[in-house]
């Protein structure tokens, strides 16, 4: 059973995993992020940002909706994470997810990743480094 499991937060519609790579805390939504899922991505990220890690990668190839009190969350991170001289990358958006994004214009905010392989490459200078807004990691 998950429950009461250190390093990961579940609801029946969200569960969220939380694991280090390299010096990036790699936090990991799967379902649906809305307004009574929200504070299970904001406690996880939240810890992390209190624990030093200040380079977030949100691997979102299993998150299935984002609202706008989820994609609050993801920019209230952002914030905190930039403050700490640190960032959050978005890795993997499904077509859904990512179109949130790009109607309110949060996409030009974040830096987005095709993969979250991409993503861990910008953390040690590989050809993910590049991946600002909008980019799939080909070249442009």
């Amino acid at each position: 059973m998950d429950r009461g499991t250190v390093g990961s937060a579940q609801s029946g519609r969200l569960l969220v995993e939380v694991r280090q790579e390299g010096s990036s805390a790699v936090v990991t939504p799967a379902g649906e992020l809305d307004h009574h899922t929200a504070d299970l991505l904001r406690e996880p990220l939240e810890e992390c940002l209190d624990k030093g890690r200040s380079r977030l990668v949100v691997d979102c190839s299993r998150l299935d909706f984002c609202d706008s009190t989820g994609l609050n969350v993801l920019l209230g991170a952002r914030l905190k994470a930039e403050a700490a001289g640190g960032g959050v990358h978005l890795a993997g958006m499904l077509p859904v997810v990512a179109r949130v994004f790009e109607i309110t214009g949060a996409d030009a905010v974040f830096t987005v990743h095709a993969t979250l392989d991409d993503a861990l490459a910008g953390e040690r200078g590989g050809p993910g480094a590049a991946g600002r807004a909008g980019e799939t990691g080909g070249t442009g």
